[in-house]
Protein backbone atom coordinates (compact mmCIF):
# COMPACT_ATOMS: atom_id res chain seq x y z
CA UNK A 1 0.00 0.00 0.00
CA UNK A 2 2.28 3.03 -1.46
CA UNK A 3 1.64 6.13 0.17
CA UNK A 4 -0.08 4.67 3.66
CA UNK A 5 0.93 5.97 6.81
CA UNK A 6 2.35 3.94 9.55
CA UNK A 7 -0.93 4.08 11.64
CA UNK A 8 -2.65 3.36 8.80
CA UNK A 9 -0.34 -0.06 7.79
CA UNK A 10 -0.69 -1.26 11.91
CA UNK A 11 -4.62 -1.04 11.56
CA UNK A 12 -4.91 -2.99 8.06
CA UNK A 13 -2.38 -5.86 9.76
CA UNK A 14 -4.82 -5.73 12.56
CA UNK A 15 -7.48 -6.46 10.73
CA UNK A 16 -6.53 -10.07 10.37
CA UNK A 17 -5.25 -10.49 13.78
CA UNK A 18 -8.71 -9.94 15.72
CA UNK A 19 -11.20 -10.86 13.00
CA UNK A 20 -12.11 -13.50 15.59
CA UNK A 21 -12.85 -11.17 18.10
CA UNK A 22 -15.66 -9.01 16.13
CA UNK A 23 -13.61 -6.59 14.52
CA UNK A 24 -14.70 -4.82 11.41
CA UNK A 25 -12.90 -2.11 9.41
CA UNK A 26 -14.00 0.41 6.78
CA UNK A 27 -10.92 0.61 4.03
CA UNK A 28 -9.93 3.74 2.50
CA UNK A 29 -11.97 3.05 -0.10
CA UNK A 30 -15.16 4.17 1.36
CA UNK A 31 -13.91 7.70 2.05
CA UNK A 32 -16.00 10.32 3.61
CA UNK A 33 -16.92 13.41 1.66
CA UNK A 34 -14.43 15.30 3.64
CA UNK A 35 -11.64 13.36 2.50
CA UNK A 36 -11.55 11.29 5.62
CA UNK A 37 -11.43 7.40 6.00
CA UNK A 38 -12.81 6.10 9.06
CA UNK A 39 -11.76 2.76 10.68
CA UNK A 40 -14.35 1.51 13.32
CA UNK A 41 -14.16 -1.36 15.56
CA UNK A 42 -17.10 -2.90 17.56
CA UNK A 43 -16.16 -5.18 20.38
CA UNK A 44 -18.22 -7.42 22.59
CA UNK A 45 -18.04 -6.38 26.57
CA UNK A 46 -18.56 -10.03 27.84
CA UNK A 47 -17.26 -8.86 30.66
CA UNK A 48 -19.84 -5.86 31.74
CA UNK A 49 -22.61 -6.63 29.37
CA UNK A 50 -22.89 -9.12 26.34
CA UNK A 51 -25.38 -7.55 25.39
CA UNK A 52 -23.91 -3.97 25.18
CA UNK A 53 -21.40 -3.25 22.91
CA UNK A 54 -18.97 -0.05 22.44
CA UNK A 55 -18.24 1.07 19.07
CA UNK A 56 -14.53 2.92 19.05
CA UNK A 57 -13.90 5.13 15.97
CA UNK A 58 -10.46 6.08 15.26
CA UNK A 59 -10.37 8.55 12.32
CA UNK A 60 -6.98 8.08 10.03
CA UNK A 61 -6.44 10.98 7.20
CA UNK A 62 -5.65 9.50 3.83
CA UNK A 63 -3.14 10.99 1.86
CA UNK A 64 -4.55 11.83 -1.69
CA UNK A 65 -2.01 12.96 -4.59
CA UNK A 66 -1.90 16.78 -5.00
CA UNK A 67 -2.69 17.98 -7.87
CA UNK A 68 -2.28 21.88 -8.67
CA UNK A 69 -5.31 23.69 -11.09
CA UNK A 70 -4.09 23.11 -14.30
CA UNK A 71 -2.06 20.30 -14.43
CA UNK A 72 -1.84 17.38 -17.06
CA UNK A 73 -0.79 14.04 -16.14
CA UNK A 74 2.74 13.64 -17.29
CA UNK A 75 3.79 17.08 -17.76
CA UNK A 76 5.64 19.38 -15.43
CA UNK A 77 3.93 22.38 -13.31
CA UNK A 78 6.48 24.45 -14.59
CA UNK A 79 6.30 23.63 -18.07
CA UNK A 80 2.23 24.71 -17.68
CA UNK A 81 2.86 28.08 -16.13
CA UNK A 82 5.35 28.64 -18.80
CA UNK A 83 2.43 27.96 -21.55
CA UNK A 84 -0.24 30.38 -18.98
CA UNK A 85 2.00 32.92 -19.19
CA UNK A 86 3.18 32.56 -23.02
CA UNK A 87 -0.10 32.87 -23.96
CA UNK A 88 -0.89 36.23 -21.50
CA UNK A 89 1.88 37.83 -23.42
CA UNK A 90 1.14 37.32 -26.57
CA UNK A 91 -2.61 38.22 -25.79
CA UNK A 92 -1.11 41.68 -24.35
CA UNK A 93 1.31 41.57 -27.52
CA UNK A 94 -2.30 42.02 -29.71
CA UNK A 95 -3.02 38.59 -30.74
CA UNK A 96 -6.32 37.37 -30.46
CA UNK A 97 -8.18 34.82 -27.86
CA UNK A 98 -9.47 33.53 -31.13
CA UNK A 99 -6.21 32.46 -32.70
CA UNK A 100 -4.74 31.45 -29.37
CA UNK A 101 -7.61 28.93 -29.30
CA UNK A 102 -6.95 27.70 -32.42
CA UNK A 103 -3.20 27.13 -31.51
CA UNK A 104 -3.06 26.17 -28.27
CA UNK A 105 -6.78 24.96 -26.88
CA UNK A 106 -6.31 21.18 -25.74
CA UNK A 107 -3.23 20.87 -26.51
CA UNK A 108 0.23 21.57 -24.57
CA UNK A 109 3.20 20.60 -27.03
CA UNK A 110 5.18 19.26 -24.40
CA UNK A 111 8.26 17.04 -25.39
CA UNK A 112 10.28 15.81 -22.87
CA UNK A 113 13.31 15.99 -24.90
CA UNK A 114 11.99 17.81 -27.76
CA UNK A 115 14.00 17.27 -31.07
CA UNK A 116 13.80 20.81 -31.96
CA UNK A 117 16.13 21.74 -29.53
CA UNK A 118 17.98 18.70 -30.10
CA UNK A 119 18.66 20.22 -33.98
CA UNK A 120 19.47 23.94 -32.38
CA UNK A 121 22.07 22.56 -30.09
CA UNK A 122 23.83 20.10 -32.97
CA UNK A 123 27.25 20.86 -34.39
CA UNK A 124 28.55 19.78 -37.82
CA UNK A 125 31.44 17.71 -36.72
CA UNK A 126 33.77 19.08 -39.42
CA UNK A 127 33.69 22.41 -40.59
CA UNK A 128 31.95 22.33 -44.12
CA UNK A 129 34.21 23.65 -46.81
CA UNK A 130 33.15 25.60 -49.97
CA UNK A 131 33.41 22.95 -52.28
CA UNK A 132 32.15 20.50 -50.05
CA UNK A 133 29.22 22.76 -49.43
CA UNK A 134 28.27 24.12 -53.02
CA UNK A 135 28.83 20.38 -54.41
CA UNK A 136 26.20 19.24 -52.49
CA UNK A 137 23.65 21.58 -53.07
CA UNK A 138 24.75 22.70 -56.65
CA UNK A 139 24.66 19.19 -58.52
CA UNK A 140 24.50 18.09 -62.03
CA UNK A 141 20.84 17.26 -61.11
CA UNK A 142 19.93 20.17 -59.89
CA UNK A 143 21.17 22.25 -62.56
CA UNK A 144 18.87 20.50 -65.21
CA UNK A 145 15.69 20.21 -63.13
CA UNK A 146 16.59 24.09 -62.35
CA UNK A 147 16.56 24.95 -65.95
CA UNK A 148 13.40 23.18 -66.66
CA UNK A 149 11.87 25.18 -63.94
CA UNK A 150 13.23 28.05 -65.15
CA UNK A 151 11.81 27.84 -68.13
CA UNK A 152 8.72 27.33 -66.92
CA UNK A 153 8.37 30.18 -64.70
CA UNK A 154 9.41 32.25 -67.23
CA UNK A 155 6.96 31.10 -69.50
CA UNK A 156 4.03 32.24 -66.63
CA UNK A 157 5.47 35.13 -64.18
CA UNK A 158 7.69 36.90 -66.25
CA UNK A 159 5.77 39.85 -65.32
CA UNK A 160 6.97 39.33 -61.77
CA UNK A 161 10.65 40.06 -62.95
CA UNK A 162 9.84 42.93 -65.15
CA UNK A 163 7.69 43.97 -61.94
CA UNK A 164 10.67 43.49 -59.21
CA UNK A 165 13.50 43.24 -61.44
CA UNK A 166 15.16 40.83 -59.92
CA UNK A 167 16.25 38.17 -62.71
CA UNK A 168 14.21 35.01 -62.58
CA UNK A 169 17.58 32.67 -62.71
CA UNK A 170 18.05 34.31 -59.12
CA UNK A 171 14.75 33.04 -57.99
CA UNK A 172 14.60 29.62 -58.97
CA UNK A 173 18.25 28.73 -57.97
CA UNK A 174 17.02 30.03 -54.21
CA UNK A 175 14.32 27.52 -54.51
CA UNK A 176 16.11 25.14 -55.66
CA UNK A 177 18.80 25.56 -53.08
CA UNK A 178 15.64 26.59 -50.28
CA UNK A 179 13.45 23.31 -50.80
CA UNK A 180 14.89 21.70 -54.13
CA UNK A 181 12.02 23.34 -56.08
CA UNK A 182 9.03 23.01 -53.07
CA UNK A 183 9.47 19.52 -52.59
CA UNK A 184 11.08 19.63 -49.44
CA UNK A 185 8.97 22.86 -47.33
CA UNK A 186 9.55 20.99 -44.00
CA UNK A 187 6.33 19.51 -42.02
CA UNK A 188 6.65 20.75 -38.41
CA UNK A 189 4.02 22.32 -36.75
CA UNK A 190 5.43 25.65 -36.16
CA UNK A 191 3.21 26.30 -33.05
CA UNK A 192 5.27 23.54 -31.65
CA UNK A 193 8.83 24.09 -32.94
CA UNK A 194 8.55 27.46 -31.78
CA UNK A 195 6.91 27.15 -28.37
CA UNK A 196 9.70 24.27 -27.23
CA UNK A 197 12.69 26.95 -28.89
CA UNK A 198 11.37 29.38 -26.82
CA UNK A 199 11.34 27.35 -23.56
CA UNK A 200 15.06 27.71 -21.87
CA UNK A 201 16.77 27.50 -25.09
CA UNK A 202 20.16 29.57 -26.00
CA UNK A 203 18.25 31.63 -28.73
CA UNK A 204 14.39 31.77 -26.65
CA UNK A 205 14.00 35.82 -27.10
CA UNK A 206 14.60 35.15 -31.11
CA UNK A 207 12.28 32.31 -31.43
CA UNK A 208 9.68 33.57 -29.30
CA UNK A 209 9.85 36.67 -31.59
CA UNK A 210 8.96 34.09 -34.84
CA UNK A 211 6.26 32.21 -32.64
CA UNK A 212 4.48 35.86 -32.80
CA UNK A 213 5.40 36.10 -36.37
CA UNK A 214 3.06 32.86 -36.76
CA UNK A 215 0.33 33.73 -34.67
CA UNK A 216 -0.39 37.50 -35.86
CA UNK A 217 -0.22 35.38 -39.36
CA UNK A 218 -2.93 33.13 -38.39
CA UNK A 219 -4.71 36.31 -36.58
CA UNK A 220 -4.74 38.43 -40.08
CA UNK A 221 -5.40 35.98 -42.57
CA UNK A 222 -7.35 33.52 -40.65
CA UNK A 223 -5.71 30.44 -40.84
CA UNK A 224 -5.46 27.27 -38.61
CA UNK A 225 -2.54 25.95 -37.17
CA UNK A 226 -2.12 23.06 -39.09
CA UNK A 227 -1.44 25.16 -42.24
CA UNK A 228 1.83 26.72 -39.82
CA UNK A 229 4.37 23.94 -41.41
CA UNK A 230 7.98 24.47 -42.01
CA UNK A 231 11.31 23.50 -41.02
CA UNK A 232 12.43 22.94 -37.05
CA UNK A 233 13.15 26.51 -36.69
CA UNK A 234 10.49 28.00 -38.22
CA UNK A 235 11.29 28.58 -41.83
CA UNK A 236 8.03 28.16 -44.36
CA UNK A 237 6.89 27.39 -47.77
CA UNK A 238 8.58 27.29 -51.28
CA UNK A 239 11.32 30.21 -50.33
CA UNK A 240 11.65 29.13 -46.49
CA UNK A 241 10.72 32.46 -45.08
CA UNK A 242 10.95 33.31 -41.77
CA UNK A 243 7.62 34.40 -40.15
CA UNK A 244 8.67 38.17 -39.20
CA UNK A 245 10.02 38.09 -43.27
CA UNK A 246 6.67 36.69 -44.01
CA UNK A 247 4.89 39.37 -42.88
CA UNK A 248 7.22 42.10 -44.11
CA UNK A 249 7.78 41.29 -47.38
CA UNK A 250 4.92 37.84 -48.49
CA UNK A 251 3.23 39.32 -51.42
CA UNK A 252 -0.88 38.07 -52.77
CA UNK A 253 0.06 37.90 -56.27
CA UNK A 254 -3.25 35.62 -57.02
CA UNK A 255 -5.77 37.55 -55.14
CA UNK A 256 -6.82 35.66 -53.56
CA UNK A 257 -6.77 37.36 -50.40
CA UNK A 258 -4.00 35.64 -48.34
CA UNK A 259 0.03 35.60 -49.29
CA UNK A 260 0.27 31.89 -49.46
CA UNK A 261 3.92 31.17 -49.55
CA UNK A 262 3.56 27.42 -48.73
CA UNK A 263 0.72 26.16 -51.52
CA UNK A 264 0.67 29.00 -54.19
CA UNK A 265 3.75 29.47 -56.75
CA UNK A 266 2.90 33.03 -58.04
CA UNK A 267 2.47 34.41 -54.09
CA UNK A 268 5.63 32.23 -53.43
CA UNK A 269 7.53 33.80 -56.19
CA UNK A 270 6.11 37.65 -56.14
CA UNK A 271 7.25 37.42 -52.46
CA UNK A 272 10.72 36.30 -52.99
CA UNK A 273 10.86 39.18 -55.37
CA UNK A 274 9.65 41.85 -53.40
CA UNK A 275 12.12 40.70 -50.79
CA UNK A 276 14.90 40.87 -53.15
CA UNK A 277 13.85 43.98 -54.40
CA UNK A 278 13.46 45.72 -50.79
CA UNK A 279 17.11 44.29 -49.49
CA UNK A 280 18.36 46.48 -52.39
CA UNK A 281 18.71 44.33 -55.29
CA UNK A 282 20.54 46.13 -58.54
CA UNK A 283 18.97 44.55 -61.56
CA UNK A 284 22.04 44.81 -64.59
CA UNK A 285 25.12 44.33 -61.33
CA UNK A 286 26.76 40.76 -61.60
CA UNK A 287 27.02 39.21 -57.78
CA UNK A 288 30.77 38.54 -58.96
CA UNK A 289 32.96 35.32 -59.94
CA UNK A 290 35.90 33.06 -59.12
CA UNK A 291 39.02 34.80 -58.97
CA UNK A 292 43.13 34.29 -58.25
CA UNK A 293 45.40 36.20 -56.61
CA UNK A 294 48.86 37.13 -57.23
CA UNK A 295 51.33 35.46 -55.19
CA UNK A 296 52.25 38.49 -53.35
CA UNK A 297 48.57 39.83 -52.01
CA UNK A 298 48.18 40.84 -48.91
CA UNK A 299 45.49 39.08 -47.17
CA UNK A 300 44.25 41.69 -44.66
CA UNK A 301 42.72 43.10 -48.17
CA UNK A 302 40.24 40.39 -47.96
CA UNK A 303 37.06 41.01 -46.26
CA UNK A 304 33.09 41.58 -47.45
CA UNK A 305 33.98 45.38 -46.06
CA UNK A 306 37.13 45.58 -47.57
CA UNK A 307 35.75 47.53 -50.94
CA UNK A 308 37.66 48.78 -53.74
CA UNK A 309 37.13 49.47 -57.76
CA UNK A 310 37.76 46.98 -59.88
CA UNK A 311 39.77 49.07 -61.35
CA UNK A 312 42.13 49.10 -58.19
CA UNK A 313 42.32 45.29 -58.08
CA UNK A 314 43.34 44.89 -61.21
CA UNK A 315 46.31 46.91 -60.20
CA UNK A 316 47.02 44.85 -57.23
CA UNK A 317 47.34 41.87 -60.07
CA UNK A 318 44.03 40.34 -59.47
CA UNK A 319 42.66 38.37 -62.41
CA UNK A 320 39.40 35.75 -62.95
CA UNK A 321 40.38 32.14 -62.36
CA UNK A 322 41.42 31.31 -65.64
CA UNK A 323 44.01 34.34 -65.63
CA UNK A 324 42.28 37.10 -67.65
CA UNK A 325 41.50 40.46 -67.36
CA UNK A 326 38.46 41.00 -64.83
CA UNK A 327 35.21 41.59 -67.23
CA UNK A 328 33.51 44.18 -65.14
CA UNK A 329 33.26 47.78 -65.12
CA UNK A 330 36.39 49.88 -63.89
CA UNK A 331 34.35 52.03 -61.40
CA UNK A 332 32.34 49.08 -60.04
CA UNK A 333 33.64 48.50 -56.21
CA UNK A 334 34.13 45.02 -54.67
CA UNK A 335 35.14 42.98 -52.35
CA UNK A 336 37.77 39.54 -51.84
CA UNK A 337 36.69 37.01 -50.23
CA UNK A 338 38.04 33.81 -48.63
CA UNK A 339 35.67 31.10 -46.95
CA UNK A 340 38.35 28.95 -46.66
CA UNK A 341 41.66 30.69 -46.60
CA UNK A 342 44.36 31.46 -49.09
CA UNK A 343 44.20 27.78 -49.93
CA UNK A 344 40.61 27.56 -51.31
CA UNK A 345 37.97 28.85 -53.83
CA UNK A 346 38.05 32.82 -53.79
CA UNK A 347 36.13 35.03 -55.01
CA UNK A 348 35.48 38.92 -56.12
CA UNK A 349 31.92 40.03 -54.78
CA UNK A 350 29.78 42.93 -55.67
CA UNK A 351 26.58 44.38 -53.99
CA UNK A 352 23.91 41.56 -55.22
CA UNK A 353 26.40 39.48 -52.89
CA UNK A 354 25.90 40.66 -50.08
CA UNK A 355 22.03 41.00 -50.80
CA UNK A 356 22.23 37.11 -50.79
CA UNK A 357 24.34 37.35 -47.19
CA UNK A 358 21.10 39.02 -45.84
CA UNK A 359 18.69 36.29 -46.95
CA UNK A 360 21.00 33.56 -45.02
CA UNK A 361 24.06 35.14 -43.49
CA UNK A 362 26.64 32.59 -44.70
CA UNK A 363 29.36 33.06 -47.52
CA UNK A 364 29.09 29.32 -48.24
CA UNK A 365 25.18 29.47 -49.23
CA UNK A 366 25.70 32.69 -51.02
CA UNK A 367 28.07 31.13 -52.99
CA UNK A 368 25.58 28.05 -53.59
CA UNK A 369 23.06 30.18 -54.91
CA UNK A 370 24.82 32.23 -57.29
CA UNK A 371 26.64 29.05 -58.75
CA UNK A 372 23.39 27.58 -59.27
CA UNK A 373 22.16 30.95 -60.97
CA UNK A 374 24.81 31.03 -63.15
CA UNK A 375 24.19 27.43 -64.49
CA UNK A 376 20.86 28.14 -65.13
CA UNK A 377 21.28 31.58 -66.70
CA UNK A 378 23.65 29.91 -69.58
CA UNK A 379 22.36 26.70 -70.94
CA UNK A 380 25.63 26.09 -72.56
CA UNK A 381 27.77 25.65 -69.58
CA UNK A 382 28.70 22.65 -68.85
CA UNK A 383 28.32 21.54 -65.42
CA UNK A 384 31.22 19.90 -63.03
CA UNK A 385 32.04 20.12 -59.57
CA UNK A 386 33.52 22.87 -57.45
CA UNK A 387 37.35 21.95 -57.01
CA UNK A 388 38.58 21.66 -53.71
CA UNK A 389 41.43 23.40 -52.17
CA UNK A 390 44.18 22.28 -50.11
CA UNK A 391 42.85 23.98 -47.06
CA UNK A 392 43.24 21.76 -43.74
CA UNK A 393 39.75 20.83 -42.53
CA UNK A 394 38.86 21.75 -38.75
CA UNK A 395 36.39 19.77 -36.75
CA UNK A 396 34.74 21.92 -34.13
CA UNK A 397 36.70 21.12 -31.10
CA UNK A 398 39.62 22.19 -32.96
CA UNK A 399 38.29 25.60 -33.47
CA UNK A 400 36.79 25.73 -29.56
CA UNK A 401 40.55 25.04 -29.09
CA UNK A 402 41.27 28.23 -30.76
CA UNK A 403 38.68 30.00 -29.12
CA UNK A 404 39.85 29.49 -25.68
CA UNK A 405 43.34 29.79 -26.33
CA UNK A 406 42.57 33.42 -27.89
CA UNK A 407 40.69 34.16 -24.50
CA UNK A 408 42.80 32.95 -22.34
CA UNK A 409 45.75 35.00 -24.08
CA UNK A 410 44.10 38.16 -24.90
CA UNK A 411 41.41 38.63 -22.27
CA UNK A 412 38.74 39.79 -25.09
CA UNK A 413 36.48 36.84 -24.69
CA UNK A 414 34.31 35.39 -27.67
CA UNK A 415 32.13 32.36 -27.45
CA UNK A 416 33.79 28.94 -26.84
CA UNK A 417 30.81 27.72 -29.47
CA UNK A 418 33.28 25.08 -31.76
CA UNK A 419 32.12 27.19 -34.64
CA UNK A 420 34.11 29.11 -37.14
CA UNK A 421 32.29 32.42 -37.29
CA UNK A 422 32.97 36.24 -37.93
CA UNK A 423 34.43 37.11 -34.78
CA UNK A 424 36.53 33.74 -34.62
CA UNK A 425 37.57 34.33 -37.64
CA UNK A 426 39.10 37.81 -36.40
CA UNK A 427 40.87 36.38 -33.86
CA UNK A 428 42.58 33.86 -35.67
CA UNK A 429 43.71 36.70 -38.18
CA UNK A 430 45.22 38.33 -34.72
CA UNK A 431 47.08 34.76 -33.62
CA UNK A 432 47.79 34.40 -37.42
CA UNK A 433 50.03 37.81 -37.37
CA UNK A 434 51.48 37.51 -33.67
CA UNK A 435 52.60 33.60 -34.70
CA UNK A 436 54.33 34.67 -37.90
CA UNK A 437 51.37 33.09 -40.03
CA UNK A 438 49.72 34.10 -43.31
CA UNK A 439 47.15 36.18 -42.10
CA UNK A 440 43.91 34.55 -43.90
CA UNK A 441 42.02 34.33 -41.22
CA UNK A 442 40.80 30.56 -41.48
CA UNK A 443 42.80 28.05 -38.71
CA UNK A 444 44.89 25.07 -39.83
CA UNK A 445 46.89 22.44 -38.54
CA UNK A 446 50.16 25.29 -38.61
CA UNK A 447 47.85 27.40 -36.59
CA UNK A 448 47.65 24.61 -33.96
CA UNK A 449 50.78 23.37 -33.86
CA UNK A 450 51.81 26.66 -32.76
CA UNK A 451 49.37 26.89 -30.35
CA UNK A 452 50.22 23.28 -28.81
CA UNK A 453 53.94 24.48 -28.41
CA UNK A 454 52.90 27.85 -27.14
CA UNK A 455 54.77 28.21 -23.43
CA UNK A 456 52.73 30.53 -21.47
CA UNK A 457 55.15 30.94 -19.16
CA UNK A 458 58.12 32.63 -21.47
CA UNK A 459 55.57 33.59 -23.99
CA UNK A 460 57.05 32.21 -26.93
CA UNK A 461 56.79 29.37 -29.59
CA UNK A 462 59.11 26.50 -29.07
CA UNK A 463 59.91 25.62 -31.77
CA UNK A 464 58.45 28.23 -33.73
CA UNK A 465 59.63 28.64 -37.04
CA UNK A 466 57.56 31.01 -39.22
CA UNK A 467 56.44 29.24 -42.37
CA UNK A 468 55.47 33.15 -44.14
CA UNK A 469 57.52 36.38 -43.33
CA UNK A 470 54.73 39.00 -41.27
CA UNK A 471 53.35 41.22 -43.36
CA UNK A 472 52.46 44.88 -41.65
CA UNK A 473 48.95 45.36 -40.32
CA UNK A 474 47.06 48.07 -42.38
Amino acid sequence: MIGASKLEKFLYASVFFVCGFGVTAVLPSEVSAKGKSTVTATKNQTAVNKTEKRQVQIKVPVRKPVRKSGSVAGVPQEWLTFLDNLQREMKAKGISQKTLDRAYKGKNYYHKAPDVVKQDKRQAEFVMTTARYVNMLVTKERVKTGRRKLYEVRKKYQKLADKYNVPLNYIVSFWGVETNFGGNKGKHNLIDSLTNLSYRNRRAQFFKSELYNVLKIMDKNNLSGEKMLGSWAGAMGHFQFMPSTYNGYAVDYDGDGVPDIWDSLPDALASAENYLTKLGWKKDEPWGMRIQLPNDFDFQLAGRKKNKTVKEWKKLGIKTYEGDKLPFDDDLKGSVIMPDGHKGPVYIVFSNFNRVMIWNRSDNYAIAVVTLADYLADEDKKWKPLEAGKQYVMNSDEILKIQKFSNRMNGKKIKEDGRLGSETRGVVASLQHRFHLPEDGYPDDKLLKKIDDYDAAKKKIIPAPASAPAKKRK
